[in-house]
Protein backbone atom coordinates (compact mmCIF):
# COMPACT_ATOMS: atom_id res chain seq x y z
CA UNK A 1 0.00 0.00 0.00
CA UNK A 2 2.86 2.38 0.79
CA UNK A 3 4.32 1.81 -2.68
CA UNK A 4 0.95 2.52 -4.28
CA UNK A 5 0.55 5.72 -2.28
CA UNK A 6 4.05 6.81 -3.27
CA UNK A 7 3.25 6.21 -6.93
CA UNK A 8 0.02 8.18 -6.71
CA UNK A 9 1.82 11.18 -5.25
CA UNK A 10 3.88 11.32 -8.45
CA UNK A 11 0.73 11.98 -10.44
CA UNK A 12 -1.24 15.19 -10.54
CA UNK A 13 -4.81 14.41 -9.53
CA UNK A 14 -4.23 10.78 -10.52
CA UNK A 15 -3.47 11.74 -14.12
CA UNK A 16 -0.99 9.71 -16.13
CA UNK A 17 1.99 11.45 -17.77
CA UNK A 18 2.79 10.82 -21.43
CA UNK A 19 6.10 11.94 -22.94
CA UNK A 20 5.95 12.89 -26.63
CA UNK A 21 9.06 13.60 -28.70
CA UNK A 22 9.02 15.80 -31.77
CA UNK A 23 6.01 17.48 -30.17
CA UNK A 24 6.46 20.99 -31.59
CA UNK A 25 4.56 20.27 -34.81
CA UNK A 26 2.98 17.66 -37.05
CA UNK A 27 2.29 14.17 -35.78
CA UNK A 28 3.97 14.88 -32.43
CA UNK A 29 1.68 17.82 -31.69
CA UNK A 30 -1.28 15.71 -32.79
CA UNK A 31 -0.30 13.00 -30.30
CA UNK A 32 -0.10 15.64 -27.58
CA UNK A 33 -3.62 16.80 -28.37
CA UNK A 34 -4.95 13.23 -28.52
CA UNK A 35 -3.61 12.43 -25.05
CA UNK A 36 -4.70 15.80 -23.64
CA UNK A 37 -8.25 15.04 -24.78
CA UNK A 38 -7.99 11.84 -22.76
CA UNK A 39 -7.03 13.75 -19.64
CA UNK A 40 -3.34 12.85 -19.57
CA UNK A 41 -0.56 15.15 -18.43
CA UNK A 42 2.18 15.71 -20.97
CA UNK A 43 5.93 16.17 -21.24
CA UNK A 44 6.52 17.76 -24.64
CA UNK A 45 9.99 17.30 -26.13
CA UNK A 46 11.54 19.06 -29.14
CA UNK A 47 14.24 21.59 -29.93
CA UNK A 48 11.92 24.56 -30.57
CA UNK A 49 11.21 25.83 -27.07
CA UNK A 50 8.87 28.61 -28.20
CA UNK A 51 6.56 26.18 -29.95
CA UNK A 52 6.63 23.77 -27.04
CA UNK A 53 5.74 26.48 -24.56
CA UNK A 54 2.87 27.68 -26.73
CA UNK A 55 1.47 24.17 -27.16
CA UNK A 56 1.87 23.40 -23.45
CA UNK A 57 -0.03 26.56 -22.54
CA UNK A 58 -2.77 25.80 -25.07
CA UNK A 59 -3.34 22.25 -23.85
CA UNK A 60 -3.18 23.18 -20.19
CA UNK A 61 -5.83 25.86 -20.69
CA UNK A 62 -8.07 23.77 -22.95
CA UNK A 63 -8.04 20.48 -21.08
CA UNK A 64 -7.17 21.27 -17.48
CA UNK A 65 -4.10 19.04 -17.55
CA UNK A 66 -0.45 19.76 -16.81
CA UNK A 67 1.67 20.08 -19.92
CA UNK A 68 5.35 20.81 -19.49
CA UNK A 69 7.84 21.82 -22.17
CA UNK A 70 11.16 19.97 -22.18
CA UNK A 71 13.40 21.57 -24.83
CA UNK A 72 16.01 19.02 -25.87
CA UNK A 73 18.14 17.99 -28.84
CA UNK A 74 17.77 14.25 -29.37
CA UNK A 75 20.48 14.24 -32.02
CA UNK A 76 23.10 14.56 -29.27
CA UNK A 77 24.95 11.64 -27.70
CA UNK A 78 22.91 10.43 -24.69
CA UNK A 79 20.38 13.13 -25.57
CA UNK A 80 17.63 11.14 -23.89
CA UNK A 81 19.18 11.47 -20.43
CA UNK A 82 18.43 15.20 -19.87
CA UNK A 83 14.83 14.52 -20.93
CA UNK A 84 14.37 11.77 -18.37
CA UNK A 85 16.14 13.89 -15.74
CA UNK A 86 13.88 16.89 -16.41
CA UNK A 87 10.75 14.80 -15.84
CA UNK A 88 12.18 13.16 -12.73
CA UNK A 89 13.15 16.58 -11.34
CA UNK A 90 9.46 17.47 -11.35
CA UNK A 91 8.70 14.39 -9.28
CA UNK A 92 6.88 12.69 -12.14
CA UNK A 93 6.91 9.17 -13.56
CA UNK A 94 6.42 8.45 -17.25
CA UNK A 95 3.37 6.28 -17.93
CA UNK A 96 3.43 6.61 -21.71
CA UNK A 97 6.08 7.29 -24.36
CA UNK A 98 5.62 8.36 -27.96
CA UNK A 99 8.85 8.13 -29.97
CA UNK A 100 8.00 10.45 -32.83
CA UNK A 101 11.01 12.77 -33.31
CA UNK A 102 12.62 12.45 -36.71
CA UNK A 103 13.37 13.95 -40.10
CA UNK A 104 14.36 12.94 -43.62
CA UNK A 105 17.51 13.47 -45.69
CA UNK A 106 16.64 13.66 -49.37
CA UNK A 107 20.28 13.56 -50.52
CA UNK A 108 22.46 10.59 -51.39
CA UNK A 109 24.24 9.00 -48.44
CA UNK A 110 27.56 10.83 -48.90
CA UNK A 111 25.85 13.89 -50.35
CA UNK A 112 24.98 14.99 -46.84
CA UNK A 113 27.64 15.54 -44.15
CA UNK A 114 28.26 12.52 -41.94
CA UNK A 115 27.23 14.67 -38.97
CA UNK A 116 23.75 14.96 -40.51
CA UNK A 117 23.48 11.18 -41.05
CA UNK A 118 24.77 10.57 -37.53
CA UNK A 119 22.21 13.00 -36.09
CA UNK A 120 19.51 11.11 -37.99
CA UNK A 121 20.51 7.83 -36.34
CA UNK A 122 20.91 9.40 -32.91
CA UNK A 123 17.45 10.97 -33.10
CA UNK A 124 15.49 8.12 -34.61
CA UNK A 125 17.31 5.08 -33.26
CA UNK A 126 19.75 5.57 -30.39
CA UNK A 127 17.90 8.10 -28.24
CA UNK A 128 14.48 6.66 -29.09
CA UNK A 129 15.71 3.31 -27.78
CA UNK A 130 17.35 5.10 -24.85
CA UNK A 131 14.05 6.67 -23.82
CA UNK A 132 12.33 3.30 -24.00
CA UNK A 133 15.15 1.77 -21.94
CA UNK A 134 14.73 4.51 -19.36
CA UNK A 135 10.96 4.28 -18.93
CA UNK A 136 10.32 0.53 -19.16
CA UNK A 137 11.60 -0.47 -15.68
CA UNK A 138 9.20 1.95 -13.98
CA UNK A 139 6.32 0.78 -16.15
CA UNK A 140 7.07 -2.84 -15.29
CA UNK A 141 7.24 -1.99 -11.58
CA UNK A 142 3.83 -0.30 -11.78
CA UNK A 143 2.39 -3.08 -13.94
CA UNK A 144 1.25 -0.73 -16.70
CA UNK A 145 2.60 1.48 -19.46
CA UNK A 146 2.35 2.29 -23.13
CA UNK A 147 4.88 2.97 -25.86
CA UNK A 148 4.13 4.11 -29.40
CA UNK A 149 6.96 4.13 -31.94
CA UNK A 150 6.22 6.13 -35.08
CA UNK A 151 7.37 4.03 -38.03
CA UNK A 152 6.21 4.30 -41.67
CA UNK A 153 4.99 2.21 -44.57
CA UNK A 154 8.49 2.96 -45.91
CA UNK A 155 9.61 0.17 -43.57
CA UNK A 156 8.52 -2.26 -46.31
CA UNK A 157 10.00 -0.22 -49.15
CA UNK A 158 13.22 -1.29 -50.85
CA UNK A 159 16.10 1.13 -50.63
CA UNK A 160 16.30 3.68 -53.44
CA UNK A 161 18.34 6.81 -54.08
CA UNK A 162 17.94 9.39 -51.33
CA UNK A 163 16.82 8.93 -47.72
CA UNK A 164 19.33 6.09 -47.62
CA UNK A 165 18.78 5.18 -43.96
CA UNK A 166 15.05 5.88 -43.74
CA UNK A 167 13.49 2.50 -44.69
CA UNK A 168 15.91 0.59 -42.48
CA UNK A 169 15.33 2.85 -39.49
CA UNK A 170 11.56 2.56 -39.86
CA UNK A 171 11.71 -1.24 -40.10
CA UNK A 172 13.83 -1.23 -36.95
CA UNK A 173 10.99 0.68 -35.23
CA UNK A 174 8.58 -2.06 -36.30
CA UNK A 175 10.78 -4.96 -35.19
CA UNK A 176 11.74 -3.18 -31.96
CA UNK A 177 8.07 -2.71 -31.13
CA UNK A 178 7.33 -6.37 -31.81
CA UNK A 179 10.24 -7.43 -29.60
CA UNK A 180 9.15 -5.16 -26.72
CA UNK A 181 5.62 -6.52 -27.01
CA UNK A 182 6.94 -10.08 -26.80
CA UNK A 183 9.05 -9.23 -23.76
CA UNK A 184 6.72 -6.99 -21.76
CA UNK A 185 3.07 -7.58 -22.70
CA UNK A 186 2.64 -10.04 -19.84
CA UNK A 187 4.02 -7.38 -17.49
CA UNK A 188 1.33 -4.87 -18.39
CA UNK A 189 2.95 -2.88 -21.21
CA UNK A 190 1.30 -2.10 -24.53
CA UNK A 191 3.67 -1.37 -27.42
CA UNK A 192 2.60 -0.19 -30.87
CA UNK A 193 4.39 0.71 -34.09
CA UNK A 194 2.21 3.09 -36.11
CA UNK A 195 3.11 3.02 -39.81
CA UNK A 196 1.53 5.97 -41.65
CA UNK A 197 1.93 6.77 -45.30
CA UNK A 198 1.87 10.29 -46.68
CA UNK A 199 0.74 12.62 -43.90
CA UNK A 200 0.17 16.37 -44.10
CA UNK A 201 2.91 17.79 -41.86
CA UNK A 202 6.03 19.99 -42.05
CA UNK A 203 8.16 16.93 -42.88
CA UNK A 204 8.64 17.96 -46.52
CA UNK A 205 9.70 21.47 -45.60
CA UNK A 206 12.32 20.21 -43.17
CA UNK A 207 13.62 17.72 -45.73
CA UNK A 208 13.80 20.44 -48.39
CA UNK A 209 11.27 18.88 -50.79
CA UNK A 210 8.08 20.74 -49.89
CA UNK A 211 7.95 22.62 -53.19
CA UNK A 212 8.19 19.35 -55.09
CA UNK A 213 5.49 17.78 -52.94
CA UNK A 214 3.19 20.75 -53.51
CA UNK A 215 3.54 20.33 -57.27
CA UNK A 216 2.41 16.71 -57.06
CA UNK A 217 -0.40 16.50 -54.49
CA UNK A 218 -1.23 13.02 -53.25
CA UNK A 219 -4.59 11.47 -54.10
CA UNK A 220 -4.58 9.71 -50.74
CA UNK A 221 -3.25 11.28 -47.58
CA UNK A 222 -4.08 11.57 -43.91
CA UNK A 223 -3.87 14.35 -41.38
CA UNK A 224 -1.58 14.18 -38.39
CA UNK A 225 -4.62 14.17 -36.09
CA UNK A 226 -6.05 11.12 -37.86
CA UNK A 227 -2.77 9.21 -37.53
CA UNK A 228 -2.38 10.06 -33.84
CA UNK A 229 -5.97 9.16 -32.98
CA UNK A 230 -5.70 5.81 -34.75
CA UNK A 231 -2.41 5.06 -32.99
CA UNK A 232 -3.63 5.90 -29.48
CA UNK A 233 -6.83 3.89 -29.95
CA UNK A 234 -4.95 0.92 -31.38
CA UNK A 235 -2.44 0.95 -28.55
CA UNK A 236 -5.25 0.91 -26.00
CA UNK A 237 -6.58 -2.20 -27.75
CA UNK A 238 -3.20 -3.93 -27.60
CA UNK A 239 -2.42 -3.84 -31.32
CA UNK A 240 1.28 -4.00 -32.15
CA UNK A 241 1.78 -3.06 -35.82
CA UNK A 242 -0.80 -0.65 -37.21
CA UNK A 243 -1.04 0.65 -40.79
CA UNK A 244 -3.68 3.39 -40.88
CA UNK A 245 -5.82 3.67 -44.00
CA UNK A 246 -6.83 1.07 -46.58
CA UNK A 247 -4.64 2.73 -49.23
CA UNK A 248 -1.56 2.36 -47.02
CA UNK A 249 -2.40 -1.26 -46.22
CA UNK A 250 -2.77 -1.94 -49.95
CA UNK A 251 0.58 -0.28 -50.64
CA UNK A 252 2.29 -2.45 -48.03
CA UNK A 253 0.61 -5.59 -49.35
CA UNK A 254 1.88 -4.80 -52.84
CA UNK A 255 5.41 -4.04 -51.62
CA UNK A 256 5.46 -7.33 -49.74
CA UNK A 257 3.75 -9.42 -52.42
CA UNK A 258 5.13 -8.25 -55.75
CA UNK A 259 8.58 -9.33 -57.01
CA UNK A 260 11.23 -7.11 -55.45
CA UNK A 261 12.82 -6.00 -58.74
CA UNK A 262 9.43 -4.69 -59.86
CA UNK A 263 8.81 -2.95 -56.54
CA UNK A 264 12.28 -1.36 -56.65
CA UNK A 265 11.64 -0.06 -60.16
CA UNK A 266 8.24 1.39 -59.23
CA UNK A 267 9.48 2.99 -56.00
CA UNK A 268 12.61 4.35 -57.68
CA UNK A 269 10.57 5.97 -60.46
CA UNK A 270 8.09 7.50 -58.03
CA UNK A 271 10.69 8.79 -55.60
CA UNK A 272 13.24 10.13 -58.09
CA UNK A 273 11.81 13.66 -57.98
CA UNK A 274 12.35 13.81 -54.21
CA UNK A 275 16.04 12.90 -54.48
CA UNK A 276 18.12 16.07 -54.24
CA UNK A 277 21.25 14.27 -55.44
CA UNK A 278 24.65 15.07 -54.01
Amino acid sequence: MAELASSETKRRGGRRLVLVTGASAGIGAAFARAYARRGCDLALVARRADRLEALAAELTASHGIEAIAVPADLSLFEGHLPVLAAVAARGREIDGLVNNAGFGIAQSFTGAPWARQRDFLMTMVVNACGLAYGVIPGMVERGAGEIINVASIAAWSPGVAGNSLYPGVKMLAVKFSQALDAEYRAKGLRVTAICPGFTKTEFGAVAGVQQIMDQAPRAFSQTADQVAEIAVTANARGRVVVIPGWHNRLAVALMRGLPEPLVRAIIAAGSAKYHLGE
